[in-house]
């Protein structure tokens, strides 16, 4: 699953990092999303761009670009 597919409330858990955006992935490593870590989708700007999670009890905001390389797995509550 996608960063973009998801709704607003709902929680994931990193799967992977895609590896075809090395700048993107090394970025996204050195801010915590790593595989295994929870994320909550927490708010959206209108047209979708960009996507504010929370992760490890801080906000980050991500451009569609950044959040593409994320694989998720969803987690039903």
């Amino acid at each position: 699953m996608r960063l973009k597919n998801m709704k607003i409330g709902g929680r994931a858990i990193i799967t992977a990092l895609n590896a075809a955006e090395k700048i993107y992935r090394h970025r996204l490593i050195s801010m915590g999303l790593i595989p295994g870590t929870e994320i909550l989708v927490s708010r959206k700007a209108p047209l979708g761009d960009p996507i504010e999670v929370m992760v490890r009890g801080f906000a980050l905001s991500l451009r569609k670009e950044e959040a593409d390389i994320l694989e998720l797995q969803e987690i039903c509550v």
